[in-house]
Parts: C-alpha cells; structure tokens; sequence
C-alpha cells in the first residue's frame, strides 16, 4: 500500500485553465496519475488534455467520485478553493500555490482536522509515487521505482536527491515535497508517521533546512520511534543569521534554526547527515547494506 496515493486515488486539478495547471496536468498524466476532473469556475465544459473541466468541486466529486485534489488557484483564492474541496468530501489537497497567507493556512489546517482531510504544501512540489502517478509538479523525469521513502522541505533539492537515488539504482516507494512555509499542511513527523509501517518503503531521507525547528523535531521522532534506516541533508550551512532565504520558513534568528543545530540533533538521533545532495544516495547505500 503506497503512502497517500495508491490506485484508488481519483484526481481533481483545481485551476486546471491556468497556464501552470494545464501544463502540469499534462505531465501528471504522462505519469499515469488518475486525474478525473478538472475545476475552474466559470469553465465547465471546457476539455484540457481530455479532462473536463467542472464549475465547482462538488459537481465534479459527484460525478467522478474524486477523492484528492491538486490546487493550482492563485493565492487570494486559495483559501475558499480549499474549503470548497473539502466541504465536497476530498480527503487529499496538494498545494501547490506559493505566498499563501499563514493565518489562512491556519484556518485551512484546523478545518481540515475537523473534517478528516490531509493537506501538502503550500508552496510545494507536492507528492509522487513512481509506477502510480503524482500530484504536483516533481518532474517525471527524475522519479524511479524503488522503496526508498523521501521527506523534503525544499524545492528544487528535492528534485536534486530524488534523481541521485535514482541514479544510485535505488528508486522511491513515495516522495512527499511537503513545502517550506512556516504553518505546513504536512511536516517531517507527520509524514514519519506514514512511512514508519509502509510495507513499501525500506528507507527514508529527510531533506532539510534552515529556519523553524521541524528538523529537530523530526530528530526526536527518529531517535524514538524510527527503526528504518534513515539519512538527512540540511540546506543553507552558509547562510548568514537573520537572512531570510528563498521563503518564509527558511529564517534563522539567533541560534535557533540553524543549520548546525539541526545537524547536531539529526546526529544525536543517528540520522548520518551528508555534506552535499549527491551524498545522500552513497550514505544511504551503505546504510543499507549494514
């Protein structure tokens, strides 16, 4: 059973007339991701890449039996986008959207607890399962199936370390690009949480930063409750304190958040912390074959 998306996951891509969701759709496709529907309002009947495109949410829930959605609506929007999701019953949201606002984010957060929905992101790459599909923007190109479980904060690095597991002939059970925002949908425990009894994934990497304390937080949870093999990388060693680096979540302030403590806190869990991207697959290799 795959993390978050399986075969029974039904997709719905929410701003699918945008430029980005309509690319992205495409590439979600070629990866053989159950997309059903798509959601601009004001654009029902519109077809992208032969997906309908529906008014609303719960139209197009009713009509697919959708379950996860991928959000493509810009910021100002994102919020009653989202709500609207999960008053129609999806119990997945993948967003993609950056410059959120946090107390909105908050609100999406508690709503969706009530309602017992999952959100990733915002500001993501958002979540892929090779041999499945993926919901977001990772690019197919880099992805190869395997049992090796990534966890990242960041971006592009995600894109960077999936491709040097891939490389190193190891391959991903699930990569779940869960954002660098300060208030996440999903953060490195909560998606421990999920890897820690998939029967499909052997190992896990998390990829770090700095800012916040998520990091050592997710060291905590390893040290206790991890017996999986496990290996980290922390971006941002030389950055300088009180720089804000590439988005909200990345910030240091004082010693909190830096990279060294985040460092010191993976060791003291056990986690081996490469020094670059391309590392993290040898480390892994050899942690493997312990």
């Amino acid at each position: 059973m795959s993390v978050l998306l399986d075969k029974n996951t039904k997709v719905i891509v929410q701003g699918i007339t945008g430029h980005q969701g309509e690319f992205h759709t495409k590439a979600m496709l070629e990866l053989g991701t159950k997309i059903v529907a798509g959601v601009t309002p004001g654009k029902g009947g519109t077809i992208i890449s032969g997906i309908k495109v529906y008014d609303d949410v719960k139209t197009a829930v009713d009509f697919t039996g959708a379950n996860a959605s991928v959000v493509f609506v810009p910021a100002p929007f994102t919020r009653d986008a989202v709500l609207e999701a999960i008053d129609a019953g999806i119990k997945l949201l993948v967003i993609i959207t950056e410059h959120v606002p946090s107390h909105d984010m908050i609100d999406l957060l508690l709503y969706a607890r009530m309602n017992g929905a999952t959100i990733i992101g915002p500001n993501c790459p958002g979540i892929a399962v090779p041999g499945i599909g993926k919901l977001g923007i990772i690019p197919n190109s880099v992805l190869k199936k395997g049992r090796i479980g990534i966890i990242s904060r960041s971006g592009t690095l995600t894109y960077e370390i999936v491709n040097s597991v891939s490389v190193a002939g190891l391959g991903e059970s699930t990569v779940i690009g869960m954002g660098g925002d300060k208030v996440p949908g999903t953060d490195f425990v909560d998606a421990l949480k999920l890897f820690k009894d998939d029967g499909d994934t052997d190992a896990i990497i998390l990829v770090g930063e700095i800012g916040g304390g998520a990091e050592e937080e997710a060291a905590t949870f390893v040290k206790w409750n991890i017996k999986k093999p496990v290996v980290g990388f922390i971006a941002g060693i030389y950055a300088p304190s009180g720089k804000r680096m590439g988005h909200a979540g990345a910030i240091i302030s004082g010693n909190t958040g830096t990279a060294e403590s985040k460092i010191n806190a993976f060791k003291s869990a056990g986690i081996e912390v490469a020094k670059n991207p391309d590392e993290v697959a040898v480390l892994l290799k050899r942690k493997i074959k312990r």
